[in-house]
């Protein structure tokens, strides 16, 4: 029998009947956008990730463009980005004709490298062709980045910075959530991930007041919001007074009914998710070239369960015959993509990025990932010869 990659199924079951009541309940309320529910799960959701402000949106894509947009971000502004990310970190960037300057990753967490990420800066200034604005550090496959040295380095240079927790939402250092850190908390209900909807969403979490209504402002198209009517009146609907050029990005209120259900539960999944990883820790340890280890005080929320071998391809194959999926992020990194290849990178190369391309490989992971399953997964691996 093929064991899931994810199971999804498993978490739907043992939720009962509480998400599809949940969405009927959406249905049969008839405010299919921008819902109670929508405003419910965004006070939940700030509540969960010690945040004063969530702003659901459609994507974790458009979660990233948001800040960029209120900001200014524009021609002639460098974003530091990891290149050993999704494409969607560094895809915003050139929406807004700003350039991605892409970093190298430190070798144990695969998180953007406080070193590498300084180093690159004195070069972008040192150049003198881009300013720099903006650092995004990635959450990778659910560790936290190594925000206190990331936060200093940006309040050194005058820099924003966004923790992009598409795949890390819910992680911590040492109890506390990425954004006490950043100036803003990104992330994506895409249903793969740790918390996924039904469909497709991404949100926004911040601290910032004026940040907060700016926002609210370009995902529905540009709308007035109190900072704008200050003084002012307008009879009609703010939504009609167009302040900012926005967009159309509102989370659905279907969605955000399956959300509220699947937040209850969440912080339970993410201790599940913990001591899945600390079995495959314990079992694999001896037959791979390396197991994910989190530093001391931080909570991963396990996105992916991701390890290093020599022959990563060969053990694919010997797993994929024993009925076991695997999946590798990311084989081709963006510094190397022919669509992002002519940007900028830190200086002495992306060295890090280019081993691990080659060497990492990612097993099951969920958060009903029960221990016979693990069993077998682990003695597949341990049985491989490369």
């Amino acid at each position: 029998m093929t064991i899931p990659f994810i199971d999804l199924q498993a978490q739907r079951l043992r939720l009962g009947g509480k998400i599809e009541a949940a969405v009927q309940e959406a249905v049969v309320g008839g405010a299919w956008v921008m819902g109670p529910q929508v405003r419910q799960f965004e006070a939940d959701l700030a509540a969960f990730g010690q945040a004063k402000h969530a702003l659901g949106c459609a994507n974790g894509t458009d979660a990233l463009a948001l800040p960029l947009m209120a900001w200014g971000v524009g021609r002639g502004d460098a974003v530091f980005v990891p290149s050993f990310t999704f494409a969607a970190t560094a895809e915003v960037v050139p929406w807004f004709d700003a350039e991605p300057v892409f970093i190298d990753v430190d070798a144990t967490t695969y998180n953007i490298d406080p070193a590498h990420l300084e180093a690159a800066i004195e070069a972008t200034l040192k150049e003198g062709r881009l300013k720099p604005r903006v650092v995004i550090a990635v959450d990778l496959f659910g560790q936290p980045a190594d925000y206190p040295a990331i936060k200093a380095i940006c309040d050194k240079y005058g820099l924003k910075l966004i923790s992009d927790s598409a795949q890390g939402f819910g992680c911590t250092i040492d109890g506390e959530h990425p954004l006490k850190w950043a100036d803003i908390t990104t992330t994506s209900f895409f249903p793969a991930k740790p918390l996924g909807c039904y469909g497709d969403g991404g949100a926004v979490l911040t601290n910032d007041d004026d940040l907060a209504q700016l926002i609210d402002s370009i995902r529905v198209h540009g709308k007035a919001v109190a900072i704008d009517l200050k003084d002012k009146t307008f009879d009609h609907d703010p939504k009609y007074l167009n302040m900012r050029i926005g967009l159309n990005s509102r989370l659905d209120t279907i969605q955000a009914a399956v959300l509220i259900e699947k937040l209850k539960v969440f912080g339970q999944e993410i201790e599940w998710r913990n001591a899945a990883a600390a079995r495959y820790n314990e079992g694999l340890r001896p037959h791979v070239a390396a197991v994910p280890d989190v530093p001391a005080g931080n909570i991963s929320n396990w996105a992916q369960y991701t390890i290093e071998h020599e022959d990563r391809d060969g053990l694919a194959a010997h797993l994929k015959a024993e009925g076991i999926p695997t999946a590798v992020y990311y084989p081709i990194p963006l510094h190397l993509q022919p669509a992002y290849a002519h940007y900028p990178r830190g200086p002495q190369g992306l060295p890090v990025t280019e081993r691990l391309m080659e060497r990492v490989i990612s097993l099951p992971m969920h958060s009903d990932l029960d221990e016979a399953t693990q069993a077998r997964i682990i003695a597949a691996v341990a049985s491989f010869k490369a």
